[in-house]
């Protein structure tokens, strides 16, 4: 639930900003010092997606748990090591294709 919350808000701040920005290049266009509206746009994200990263971080230093934290190192390194037992079986299958062994 956090992390769609988190999406949800950055993109509705995203259409705010957005149609804030539209709106004030349209009051600003006769200003021939003006920035064009992709580099607003650009500006704008790189402060939202600033702001979202720190907003993230500050979540997960209040609420980190260190049994949290153990549960998904051992799932990722069980993970890992699916994979690699898949990925061996099917590079050994394709391999034997290829060389057209029975």
């Amino acid at each position: 639930m956090g992390t769609r919350y988190l999406l949800v808000l950055f993109l509705v701040l995203l259409v705010l900003r957005c149609a804030e920005a539209q709106g004030a290049d349209m009051a600003q266009q006769d200003e021939a010092t003006s920035a064009p509206l992709l580099t607003q746009m650009q500006e704008s994200l790189y402060s939202y997606w600033d702001s979202a990263k720190a907003a993230a971080q500050d979540l997960y230093k209040k609420t980190y748990l260190t049994t949290v934290d153990e549960k998904i190192r051992d799932m990722y390194s069980t993970s890992t090591a699916a994979v690699r037992i898949y990925t061996g079986i099917f590079t050994d299958q394709l391999l034997s294709m290829l060389k057209g062994d029975s």
